[in-house]
């Protein structure tokens, strides 16, 4: 709940600097409001999520009505930003991949960072059949394994549809978390190299021995720059406010200025290559 909190701390920050402003006590607008002295308090330190009409009557009693929009905006960013995963998966996986695959087709530039295993986007058959057979596990959700898998291989057409550019850059150490076993591994590293090669695709490893620059510690995928989607253990996060957009566009530019692409990264996935093969045969 960590981010849904420092959310609401901040609206409550804002809210509190406009009834500063306006040189009013938060007695005095609670009593304007005509609520409890101590909801002004609660909402102010982010105890307390504000309704649309709290926000009006605190436009109305600071002279802050032009801020009742963008404030309006920033709840509701709240309310919906904080996605429960029992609640996302729970029908299964099926569904949320075809929610996915609805927002990629409405995407035009995608730029997506993983930390741990591929991109959707690229997993093969296999692979995903690996990670998706996790998550039903680890969640205890509705078995819907081979529809999920199904549904995310179909997702995989928008790489050669339309006019659409996709940037994917993983940390190395995603060469060689094994999903599934050595053979899925290399047919999922073949399976890169080729996507490597179509020309809407831009595919960045950051070396393991890379200077710490970014402070990212999640997997997150920006679409176009309206919306950034970030998976916890428990949640997935959909950040929609411009000024958080940005932060995340500006770390995705660290990422992938310190990502080696083209015959730098061919020779990363060539040398995870050979070690997956020679074991695979040992």
């Amino acid at each position: 709940m960590t981010a849904v909190h420092e959310a609401r701390e901040a609206l409550g920050l804002r809210l509190r600097e406009l009834r500063r402003d306006a040189e009013l006590t938060a007695r005095r607008l609670a009593q304007l409001s005509g609520w409890h002295e101590s909801k002004v308090s609660r909402i102010e330190h982010g105890r307390q999520t504000p309704a649309e009409a709290d926000l009006r009557a605190w436009c109305e009693h600071t002279g802050k009505g032009d801020q009742l929009a963008d404030l309006v905006a920033t709840l509701r960013h709240i309310e919906t930003a904080y996605l429960e995963w029992r609640r996302i998966l729970g029908t299964g996986i099926r569904r949320p991949q075809k929610a996915r695959t609805r927002l990629e087709a409405e995407t035009t530039s995608m730029r997506w960072y993983e930390t741990t295993v591929f991109p959707g986007l690229l997993q093969t058959p296999a692979y995903a059949e690996g990670i998706l057979r996790k998550v039903i596990a680890f969640y205890g959700i509705p078995d819907d394994l081979q529809d999920g898998v199904a549904a995310r291989v179909e997702r995989q057409h928008v790489l050669y549809r339309g006019r659409r550019r996709f940037n994917f850059v993983v940390a190395e150490p995603v060469l060689y978390t094994t999903v599934g076993d050595d053979e899925v591994m290399i047919g999922q590293l073949d399976r890169v190299l080729t996507v490597m090669a179509l020309p809407s695709v831009a595919f960045g490893i950051i070396p393991a021995t890379t200077v710490y620059e970014a402070p990212a510690t999640n997997g997150f995928a920006i679409f176009d720059t309206r919306l950034v989607q970030v998976e916890t253990i428990s949640a997935e996060l959909a950040v929609t406010q411009p000024r958080e957009i940005a932060l995340y566009e500006k770390m995705f530019t660290v990422l992938a200025r310190q990502a080696l692409y083209g015959n730098a990264a061919r020779e990363l996935i060539g040398h995870a290559l050979e070690v997956r093969r020679r074991r695979a045969t040992s």
